[in-house]
């Protein structure tokens, strides 16, 4: 975010746009929400449309004009798209490349080469990060749903203990690791250093994947014992292909962008000079926006061209790696709308007159916020955009690596119990032939998991930062 659109949102939350009191305000806050989750649950409205309806009907509930609500929910869309938009489309290119080079295919193949045994659960968490990383997470469980599927056959393994990892490994990234679009909004809305926050964030992940990647696997294996189902199998992406690229050069692809983030947010934590010569060159390269231009002009050649596809091939698969990304533009558009109508009707004051009363820790507070809503709307993304959003005004005075934890804690209450709301519960339960109740044991207790060991490595880190 930057220091105009900080100054923007300061100055708005300073002049509510309607002078309701704390009790009307919370009322208009829990009817503006109820009305999003009835029209997501109940109605099954795309989100983006009840997140819209969503945001004028709180305005009328707290008693703001019309157009000041219309006005607020268009300038927090505007400035959300702007700020995030470009790089979720560039995080979608990136993906897209990786699948069809076979760039993805590459990295499996090759780790699962030098895996095996009691190892192969830990093998599956390290492909899942990997290839997480750039990927939306049902692209990564379209993506690594044939290889779970495959391995857990030809190897004899259970297939909980092989895909529980690989879910983890997924969804950990997709709800804590910037560039997904939950992190990176969570970030804009608070203000977080993003380099910090993916620095954080990595700490975060790792002990909470593997608690409830490999370890939860056993328990889940024994809970639920059900061999691969044939017809799931589908083809690879890289079948067709004559050559793909080398999986050297396909892991220094994808993690180019963190690197090149992480290096600025070392140089400006060792350095700390805004007119030294070298933060400047890094704060350019390792800013979002170059991070992942760089990555995504380097994966042309590196990931597109070593599978030998043409120019008119690499536009093609830029050109469908945009589409599906049009829904999540306009979720996150909306979510933004939503948290500038929030921060106008000075809801944020109001969240920190309860929070001194409540003497809840901001982080637990984010947390608490960010499950209530995902358990409503089932939706991680929406929960993250709408918990950030409320909490953003208690990053006011916090310092650089607390203003990243909320963002980490935000994001962790965003996967708290995937249940029949979500559409990732659907996709799982599916893909791996269970019946409810299976998936329930194990994919939204694996969720559950994430989310609590998040908090709890968030909170621990508060300790220390």
């Amino acid at each position: 975010m930057t220091s105009l659109s900080v100054e923007i949102l300061a100055a708005d939350a300073a002049e509510p746009i309607t002078s309701a009191g704390n009790a009307q305000l919370g009322i208009a806050v829990l009817a503006g929400i109820a009305v999003i989750v009835l029209l997501i649950t109940q109605f099954k409205l795309h989100a983006f449309l009840a997140l819209t309806i969503g945001s004028l009907a709180l305005g009328a509930f707290a008693g703001a004009p019309l157009a000041s609500a219309i006005a607020s929910f268009s300038a927090g869309l505007g400035n959300t798209v702007a700020g995030v938009g470009v790089l979720i489309a560039l995080g979608a290119i990136l993906g897209k490349l990786l699948s069809d080079s076979g760039g993805a295919d590459q990295i499996v193949d090759t780790i699962l080469a030098k895996a095996g045994g009691r190892s192969m659960p830990w093998a599956m968490v390290l492909i899942a990060s990997v290839i997480g990383l750039p990927l939306f997470f049902e692209v990564g469980i379209v993506l690594l749903i044939p290889v779970v599927l495959l391995v857990a056959k030809r190897g004899n393994y259970s297939l909980m203990r092989i895909g529980i990892p690989a879910l983890a490994g997924l969804s950990v990234m997709h709800g804590l690791i910037p560039p997904h679009p939950g992190p990176l909004v969570a970030i804009d809305a608070v203000g977080a250093n993003l380099g910090v926050t993916l620095a954080l964030g990595l700490l975060v992940a790792i002990p909470t994947v593997v608690i409830a990647g490999p370890l939860f696997s056993r328990y889940a294996a024994r809970w639920v014992d059900i061999p691969a189902p044939d017809k799931m199998i589908p083809a690879r992406p890289s079948e067709n292909l004559e050559k793909r690229p080398g999986f050297g050069v396909t892991v220094a692809t994808v993690l180019l962008p963190v690197v090149l983030m992480l290096v600025k947010a070392l140089v400006d934590i060792v350095v700390d000079d805004p007119a030294n010569a070298v933060q400047k060159v890094t704060d350019v390269i390792g800013s979002p926006l170059i991070a992942l231009l760089a990555a995504v002009i380097v994966a042309l050649f590196t990931l597109g061209r070593a599978a030998g596809f043409t120019k008119e091939r690499l536009s093609s698969t830029v050109d469908k790696s945009l589409a599906p990304i049009a829904g999540v533009l306009l979720i996150v558009g909306a979510g933004g709308g939503f948290k500038q109508t929030l921060i106008d009707l000075g809801v944020g004051q109001m969240i920190l007159d309860f929070s001194k009363t409540w003497s809840i820790p901001a982080l637990l507070l984010a947390w608490l916020i960010a499950v209530a809503i995902r358990l409503a709307t089932g939706s991680a993304t929406v929960a993250t955009i709408s918990a950030a959003g409320l909490v953003a005004p208690l990053a006011e005075g916090m310092s650089t690596g607390e203003v990243s934890l909320l963002v980490l804690a935000v994001g962790a209450g965003s996967l708290f119990f995937s249940h029949v709301n979500d559409a990732g519960f659907w996709l799982v339960k599916e893909y791996f032939g269970m019946n409810v109740g299976q998936t329930v044991k194990t994919w939204s207790v694996m969720e559950t998991i994430i989310s609590v060991v998040g908090i709890v490595c968030v909170l621990l880190l508060s300790l220390v930062i």
